[in-house]
């Protein structure tokens, strides 16, 4: 397990255009596709005009629309006669010759087919409607190169020229829209330069995050944060994270974050707004690994940050790291909480006493630098100080970083520590009055035959001395938690205050059995 104390240290996605490329506008009909009138059926045949070549066609002869049939553009009715002479009859279908297809409508009576395609200047022109207007199948508008004309194999139904005149209508209004869209983006250039960027309405500080958001949670708690930078007389020191306790200045933090500056050295504690100030250490708990600074010259309006219940803390819970990592302060990182109760024996690395902790564990990315800072709910509580983090392990002077498995100091013991911490300057722990093997995997936690220095391994008179415990005696349970090795037993202990009573369960000679004991306590690190 290792500490962190020391953490020293687009492409542009192509924009696509808002609308397919507009067409340039469809030609407009030549004027010789207007609608010529009818000659008089008694006009000599030497004076009917030759046909022009837009009215030459290689459809077939239509059938001669109904006399109800409703007018279309190009009448198949003779104009009126001149006043008082008679109506001259209809040609005979039967013997007249093909008439000329505008827009789906024979146009009577038709003029004489010419001999060759070189005497009606074929090709004919374009007509009128381009042919990149409509589809193969004569659906909408196509978007793309002008066709190749495509003479008609068969003779138009009647209404295609309705169907043409949807497709133009078609075409126009997307050329509108395209038109439109172009106007209004060249319209609201932001300045004379010619660019043609819009800019966003309101500015960064009109925005609002929602309180429950990780940016809500991190806007509010962020100036309350301090990057800790300590520095001892030796040259040695390292990076670390706190946060503010209450108002007085009290800067709450890990024990191995300022351990190096405790005694004579330099500690700054820096906000989120750049401004540093100097502190001093109140007291710190090696065993709890908690430690209490004090600003010296502390600004008006401190924020507290709310403390809340890690004993309500459910496994799944959201969680919000906030810390320096390697030096990187104001850096927010966010998870769930991973397990409770998780026995944790953490060192600094410098061969000092380890600490033990019943630790939240969480997967929000913990690293070097980001001891001591807040472990926080997704209500923006603190619930964990943030503590120690699982390495695969490091070599030389190189630093282990998250794999995803961290863990926080529960704050409702952290605060009985920091409340101990300001009132008298030392801790206070609860003890059993025994003294335990540190073997991982004993299954339990075996009571040594002897204590530190020779003594007993069952203090006279103590707690577990009342109780009936004696040396060799293996504890198994804690109130209701399962106890596997010594660590784990000094962790829940350590959850508790002096005076509380609890239930030991232990086995002795294959036998097991309970005691209850009340906790004793012990002041200071000595």
């Amino acid at each position: 397990m290792s500490t962190e104390n020391e953490g020293n240290e687009g492409t542009a996605a192509e924009a696509a255009p808002s609308v397919p490329p507009v067409p340039a506008d469809a030609p407009r009909a030549a004027a010789d596709d207007a609608p010529a009138a009818s000659p008089r059926q008694d006009a000599p045949p030497a004076q009917q005009p030759a046909p022009t070549p837009s009215e030459t066609s290689t459809a077939q002869q239509p059938p001669v629309p109904p006399s109800d049939a409703p007018t279309a553009p190009h009448s198949a009715e003779r104009p009126d006669p001149s006043p008082g002479q008679p109506a001259a009859p209809l040609p005979d279908p039967a013997t007249a010759p093909a008439a000329p297809v505008r827009g789906g409508v024979p146009a009577y009576p038709a003029p004489h087919a010419p001999q060759s395609a070189a005497d009606a200047n074929w090709p004919p022109p374009p007509p009128a409607v381009p042919a990149y207007a409509q589809s193969a199948q004569g659906g909408g508008p196509v978007w793309g190169p002008p066709g190749r004309p495509q003479a008609a194999d068969a003779p138009r139904k009647r209404g295609a020229g309705g169907l043409v005149a949807a497709v133009v209508v078609a075409a126009l209004v997307a050329g509108g829209i395209g038109g439109a869209l172009g106007f209004w983006a060249a319209d609201n250039r932001s300045d004379d330069t010619g660019s043609t960027t819009v800019s966003a309405t309101g500015t960064p500080q009109d925005l609002k995050r929602d309180p429950g958001t990780v940016a809500g949670v991190a806007a509010k708690a962020l100036p309350s944060v301090v990057t800790i930078d300590a520095q001892g007389g030796d040259g040695e020191g390292g990076t670390g994270t706190g946060f503010v306790y209450d108002k007085e200045g009290h800067i709450l933090t890990n024990n191995h974050v300022v351990a190096s500056a405790a005694d004579s050295g330099q500690l700054t504690a820096t906000f989120s707004n750049g401004k540093k100030y100097d502190a001093e250490v109140v007291g710190r708990a090696q065993g709890y690994d908690v430690a209490v600074l004090k600003l010296k010259n502390p600004p008006q309006g401190l924020t507290p940050l709310p403390l809340g219940n890690s004993d309500q803390v459910a496994v799944g819970d959201s969680t919000i790291a906030i810390g320096a990592p390697f030096g990187l302060s104001n850096t927010v990182t966010t998870g769930i909480i991973s397990a409770k109760n998780r026995p944790v024996a953490s060192g600094d690395g410098s061969g000092g006493s380890n600490s033990y902790m019943s630790a939240l564990q969480t997967d929000a990315s913990i690293n070097p630098g980001n001891s001591g800072g807040p472990l926080l709910s997704a209500g923006g509580a603190v619930i964990g100080i943030n503590s120690a983090i699982q390495s695969t392990g490091s070599t030389g002077q190189s630093q282990a970083g998250s794999i995803g498995l961290g863990f926080a100091i529960p704050i409702n013991q952290a605060k009985n520590v920091a409340e101990q911490l300001i009132k008298t300057g030392q801790p206070v722990y609860p003890v059993i009055g025994a003294t335990v093997t540190m073997e991982e995997k004993s299954g339990g936690a075996v009571i040594s035959d002897q204590g530190a220095g020779g003594t007993d391994a069952v203090t006279k008179d103590g707690p577990a001395a009342r109780a009936g415990l004696r040396a060799g005696d293996v504890i198994t349970k804690f109130n209701d938690t399962v106890v596997d090795s010594g660590p784990t037993l000094i962790g829940e202990i350590w959850t508790h205050k002096p005076g509380d009573t609890v239930t030991l369960t232990y086995k002795r000679d294959g036998k097991t059995h309970t005691a209850e004991v009340t906790l004793g306590e012990r002041k200071g690190d000595s």
